[in-house]
């Protein structure tokens, strides 16, 4: 009977308990609503647009990794694929071994010009002559006949621009030069 008698305050008091803590939840969520009601609904609005967007954003990538994989696993596009980079490097290396083919000869040539200036001089002194190394270059070799052009050697200019004095003064410059020069004789010299 005790037991029996327990229970029943429980349950009459358990009611009591549960609309007072109804109560409280109802007041403070009230409170809370009507302080930053705005500020929660703007707030969930924009996580509920952020997930959206990102929630797009997986599965286009998913979307991309998947075609990845599918175009890697199809023979043919691979095949494709290292055939085009194998052209490219023959390709890269044809050019390559072109301009390795073109210095060589560049080199030769120079050589053989070398060899060719040293046999000269060689004769030379043997013949007794002095050598003075005025041997023509190749692009005049390979000219027929005479050249008509004549080629007149730029002089070098007497100009000093530093230097006040000489023949390249300023008709101004020169000008107060020689009132300073008047100046100082009838100075120094007066005349009676």
């Amino acid at each position: 009977m005790a037991a029996m008698e327990r229970d029943g305050d429980q349950l009459s008091t358990r009611p009591a308990l549960e609309t007072e803590g109804l109560r409280f939840l109802h007041v403070t969520v009230g409170s809370l609503l009507a302080t930053y009601g705005w500020y929660i609904v703007f707030s969930c609005i924009l996580l509920y647009v952020v997930f959206q967007k990102l929630f797009t954003r997986l599965r286009a990538l998913r979307q991309r990794q998947l075609d990845r994989a599918a175009a890697a696993l199809e023979p043919d596009i691979v095949v494709k694929r290292q055939e085009a980079l194998a052209a490219a490097r023959l390709k890269m290396q044809d050019e390559l071994n072109a301009q390795v083919e073109k210095h060589k000869e560049k080199l030769r040539q120079l050589e053989e010009e070398k060899r060719r200036q040293k046999i000269e001089m060689w004769d030379s002194m043997r013949e007794g002559k002095s050598y003075k190394g005025n041997t023509r270059k190749p692009q005049e070799e390979d000219s027929p006949g005479p050249s008509t052009s004549l080629v007149i050697p730029k002089r070098k200019s007497d100009r000093k621009p530093l230097r006040r004095g000489g023949k390249y003064q300023t008709s101004k410059h020169s000008e107060q030069l020689q009132d300073t020069l008047t100046f100082k004789n009838k100075i120094l010299f007066p005349c009676p």
